[in-house]
């Protein structure tokens, strides 16, 4: 605990030691109660080279990977930051220093092996270095070639420092003006934490391959490397090297006989599938992440970092999709609410004029005037201008599909994104209609309904009680008291034929996916007569409802 304290004193003074440097004067004297004698005499000729915005992209970057990942990670939230920042936040680069580490040790030490008895040979230079591991090349005893990408040292007690110090610059900025509750920080820096931690995790990085092969082992379009768990840990990663070819490399690509615009096609394509199929996407698909097998197959590598899209969102998402695709503004309106985390609209008309616009412009601009990031661009300001604020896992697609695009159309300008959701449309159209997705969405919705009914208040139970008993009692004077008496009785009929008819459907729906009973063709009587009931009790209700 002690040696806590100790670190984050130490990371405290050289947060100190940059905010002077780069003159924020009144964030560095808040932060000493006042006191500005840490603040250096050349701070006004550093101020003066540059904007305030500059000088925070030069403050984050001084202060080393976990503020960088920061800043990168808020680069693409233009909901929150002013263009400017953002602007900046994107020049962001990591300023990675190749740390000196013996791989053999280290393995010896994580695994208690000798090394020579399971690697022929293990690399001591590192093939690639990044701001939290390196990478370093090595072979098996069985001939197979992998890579060790093992974390730098300290890397993670460093990262948890930092993090407590951003947590703390939170509350100040809040405390400090009205900018942090109105942007919301606090939840933002909690996603960035949440999301620094797993990707720092490379047994997080393991289960995310792992997940990854599960769900595309039977696609023949692509391939993802296997992992040796003997040798993974959260120190280690083993995993198969992937002799590919870059995917934007096109003279390499064309010299295997593999056709750029092909790839550039499969590539959006498995991307989308991650998406719609499971839910569960590449966050980072850059260039430099995705590799093309000599057979023709597509690998991403790297997952330290995916998104996650929960079952109920998902199908959400889906509605967008196909209402994106039908040009259909007041349904992706009515999506975009479903899925936002809060929203304050203050005008609905015109967000829903906003949306028709994108969507105008997306259908009557010819392809190869269409940048897919200007639109998600237009996108996100309509959001912010209409102050939605979506889940995290939204701006991640809006980054994942913008590179994933990118990378297509450096190969490929003719890539059409949205030529690549059509049949994706169709297969969730066809989902949707399927009888038992019908039944599925009957049943959740009379589970729904019943339950709400079990969760009628004491309070109105009591007075229909009463006027069951012909003691309620009205204090005022009301007219045509009589009639209302009867429209209340009619509607607590109409709860009961409603109540009846959920139960039907679900009875109906037990003996649909069973196979007992009298059968005709594929179908159970029973069924068949529950289903031609409820069409019946439904057509009762809507004309006692139309009726009064």
């Amino acid at each position: 605990m002690f040696d806590k304290q100790q670190r984050k004193l130490k990371r405290s003074a050289k947060l100190i030691s940059v905010l002077s440097k780069y003159g924020f004067k009144d964030m560095l004297a808040r932060m000493n109660g006042g006191n500005r004698e840490e603040i250096p005499a050349n701070a006004e000729e550093i101020i003066s080279k540059g904007t305030v915005y500059e000088r925070i992209r030069l403050v984050l970057e001084e202060l080393g990977p976990t503020f960088v990942k920061l800043g990168q990670t808020f680069s693409n939230r233009e909901d929150l930051l002013p263009p400017e920042l953002i602007q900046e936040l994107q020049k962001l680069q990591d300023k990675v220093e190749t740390v000196d580490l013996n791989v053999q040790e280290i393995l010896e030490n994580e695994f208690s092996i000798a090394v020579q008895d399971h690697f022929l040979s293990v690399d001591p230079e590192p093939l690639a270095t990044a701001s939290i591991a390196q990478v370093y090349r090595a072979v098996l005893l069985n001939g197979k070639e992998v890579i060790l990408k093992i974390k730098k040292p300290d890397v993670q007690s460093l990262i948890e420092d930092d993090l407590l110090l951003i947590k703390d610059l939170e509350k100040l900025v809040s405390a400090y003006s009205e900018i942090g509750d109105k942007l919301n920080l606090r939840q933002a820096i909690s996603t960035f934490e949440k999301s620094l931690l797993e990707e720092v995790s490379l047994i997080n990085e393991r289960e995310n391959i792992l997940q990854f092969r599960r769900n595309f082992k039977n696609n023949k379009e692509t391939y993802v490397p296997e992992v040796y768990g003997e040798f993974s840990n959260n120190t280690v990663l083993c995993m198969e090297f992937i002799d590919g070819i870059k995917v934007t490399d096109q003279k390499t690509l064309l010299q295997h006989g593999i056709d750029p615009v092909a790839i550039s096609e499969t590539g959006l394509r498995l991307f989308v599938s991650q998406i719609l199929d499971y839910g569960f996407f590449h966050a980072d698909p850059h260039a430099g992440n995705i590799l093309v097998k000599k057979d023709g197959r597509v690998v991403f590598i790297d997952f330290g970092a995916v998104g996650k899209i929960p079952p109920n969102d998902k199908e959400v998402l889906e509605s967008l999709i196909v209402s994106f695709v039908a040009k259909n503004p007041h349904k992706i309106v009515r999506s975009l609410k479903k899925m936002a985390v809060t929203y304050q609209i203050p005008d609905e008309r015109r967000f829903e004029n906003d949306v028709e616009d994108i969507l105008n412009f997306v259908h009557s601009t010819s392809l190869k005037e269409i940048n897919p990031q200007a639109v998600m661009n237009k996108m996100k300001d309509v959001l912010k201008d209409n102050r939605l604020y979506m889940p995290d896992y939204f701006y991640l697609l809006f980054k994942g599909i913008g590179l994933i695009e990118g990378v297509g159309r450096t190969i490929n300008p003719e890539l059409d994104v949205v030529k690549s959701l059509h049949p994706y449309t169709k297969k969730i159209l066809a989902k949707k209609i399927s009888p038992k997705n019908i039944m599925k969405t009957g049943m959740d919705r009379m589970m729904s309904f019943t339950d709400n009914v079990d969760e009628i208040p004491k309070e109105l139970r009591s007075v229909l009680q009463k006027l069951d008993e012909n003691k309620f009692t009205v204090s005022s004077e009301i007219k045509n008291i009589e009639k209302t008496n009867q429209l209340i009785k009619s509607s607590i009929i109409n709860l009961i034929l409603a109540m009846i008819l959920g139960a039907n459907m679900i009875a109906t729906a037990i003996v649909f996916v069973s196979e007992a009973g009298p059968r005709i063709g594929e179908l159970s009587l029973v069924a068949v007569l529950g289903f031609i009931f409820s069409v019946f009790l439904m057509i009762v209700i809507l004309l006692r409802i139309t009726r009064k």
